[in-house]
């Protein structure tokens, strides 16, 4: 049984882990950096959390403050099945990723705005068709300014595509419910009116 970072899987389901950097037993095989063919499968016992994390932070001087922030990372919990020493491509077992990947041309890749259309399909609300690749003329707007957005939140936004106000003042419903799901923080858009205040910053910069 193991605890590995969040894969995009279901309880019941078996996954498959296909980057295998060595193979033990009686005639131990080191890969180059990875032993072809090899492949771990193992069947998804649960979605957990780790144990709480507290972080405390401290500032020094005339910028005096404090503040405590606990963390719970998200888990998988896997009971490890098969090793297969050659043979992982024909198996068809589903790939192991990580909720915030996708697989491009069979590599695990993280999911940017280019890359998140081929997860589309497994995620909830949909895909905002105004996402962009870049910032227009390489300016973004300081999404910051939203209430409820922090430096963690707006660079989550960027590498979702979202770097402009009128962007955010356009989503519908099914693409806030989309980008609940990609942000990993349900109901906040609609909690801190995201939609209203970018609509407002968005008619400032007219």
């Amino acid at each position: 049984m193991l605890r590995v970072e969040r894969l995009a899987a279901e309880a019941g389901e078996t996954v498959q882990f296909n980057d295998i950097l060595m193979l033990g037993g009686d005639a131990p095989v080191v890969g180059a950096p990875l032993v072809s063919g090899a492949a771990v499968q193992a069947l998804v016992i649960d979605q957990i959390k780790g144990d709480k994390v507290i972080h405390y932070v401290k500032r020094r001087r005339k910028h005096s403050s404090q503040r405590t922030k606990g963390h719970r990372q998200k888990l998988t919990l896997v009971r490890v099945t098969d090793i297969l020493a050659s043979g992982a491509d024909d198996t068809g077992v589903k790939a192991a990723l990580g909720s915030g990947q996708a697989r491009v041309n069979g590599v695990a890749h993280d999911a940017p705005a280019a890359a998140t259309a081929a997860a589309a399909d497994t995620a909830a609300g949909t895909r905002p068709a105004n996402l962009l690749d870049a910032a227009r003329d390489g300016q973004p707007d300081d999404l910051k300014r939203i209430s409820g957005v922090g430096p963690k939140l707006e660079g989550l936004l960027h590498k979702n595509g979202v770097f402009h106000y009128d962007q955010i003042a356009a989503w519908s419903a099914d693409e806030v419910a989309y980008m609940d799901d990609q942000l990993s923080f349900k109901g906040r858009i609609a909690r801190d009116n995201w939609i209203e205040q970018a609509a407002t910053l968005a008619a400032e910069k007219e």
